[in-house]
């Protein structure tokens, strides 16, 4: 055999078969998570109880036709009867009702607190990660302050400050409160993975062909590090849930007429010897949703994280 011969051998490519796709394409770090979590039991779990919570919050009326806010005193503290399957309080409200109603303030609450919280962190995290030198140094020492701050001490303080007013419901003091208060976490967390992602290839390759600091951010660092984030948020969520909850237990977040489950639980403590019923069923919906928010964002969290793997 000559060496052109050898040579043709060499290059001639190989031919697939019939039938063959070629070998498979390589799969995303969004795709990986998503096999990941496929067969995650944990993440269907808390997706089938957020699922679940969402849905009464938005449409609690698919959930009991009962009036939350009626009360009758010859009912106080009557066992399940009829659509109250979770009987009186002592007020005589049905509790089912008044504990699927709770959950839109708690809900909406623990939504737009996250939301700020998220907002703030954003900005902050992705400055400091992004520029570094003095503007980090500053940034991390405003992070430090606010993390050195009693939370829940602080959050008693604003939030009667903010509504001082007793016609006030406290609905938009707690949220302003909880979202100003909660972002720290979220901030570390992007700055960490702006940092990260700012040291890849593309945002250099981006960087040499005349892209300024927006679209650097905005585009190529951003998209690539906004997963640790989310997740971050996802846990959030549930912990301002249960710390909405917390302050108006202790009666400086919700007030008046409005219907949440730190209320309930807030009215029920003092009569938890005559029937324990108006206490518990409340304390369970609140601890399976704040439950299902943290299940969720580990769920995801572990996903996300080679490492894990």
């Amino acid at each position: 055999m000559s060496n052109m011969e050898s040579v043709a051998q060499t290059e001639t490519p190989t031919i697939a078969a019939a039938g063959d796709d070629g070998p498979e394409k390589p799969r995303s770090l969004a795709g990986d998570a998503w096999q990941d979590l496929r067969r995650n039991w944990i993440f269907w779990a808390a997706s089938v109880l957020v699922l679940l919570v969402v849905t009464m919050a938005a449409f609690p009326s698919l959930f009991t036709s009962a009036d939350p806010g009626l009360c009758q005193l010859s009912r106080q503290h009557a066992g399940p009867s009829g659509g109250a399957i979770f009987g009186y309080n002592f007020q005589g409200c049905d509790v089912y009702a008044r504990t699927v109603y709770g959950a839109r303030n708690s809900v909406l609450i623990g939504l737009f607190a996250t939301i700020i919280a998220g907002l703030i962190g954003l900005v902050i995290g992705m400055a400091s990660g992004y520029f570094g030198g003095w503007v980090d140094a500053v940034l991390a020492r405003g992070i430090d302050i606010v993390l050195g701050i009693p939370t829940l001490l602080a959050a008693i303080v604003l939030a009667r400050r903010l509504a001082s007013d007793p016609q006030n419901s406290g609905f938009w003091a707690v949220v302003f409160t909880l979202g100003v208060l909660t972002w720290t976490t979220a901030a570390r967390i992007m700055r960490s993975s702006v940092i990260s992602a700012k040291n890849q290839d593309y945002v250099a390759a981006a960087r040499m062909l005349g892209a300024g600091h927006g679209r650097l951010m905005l585009r190529h660092i951003l998209p690539n590090a906004a997963a640790p984030f989310v997740v971050v948020l996802t846990i959030l969520l549930g912990i301002n849930i249960a710390t909405e909850a917390t302050l108006t237990f202790l009666g400086v977040g919700l007030r008046g007429n409005a219907i949440s489950w730190g209320i309930d639980i807030s009215v029920a403590a003092p009569f938890v010897r005559e029937t324990a019923t108006p206490l518990v069923w409340p304390s369970v919906f609140l601890a399976a949703t704040v439950l299902a928010f943290i299940m969720l964002g580990d769920a995801i969290r572990d996903a996300f994280d080679p490492r894990l793997r």
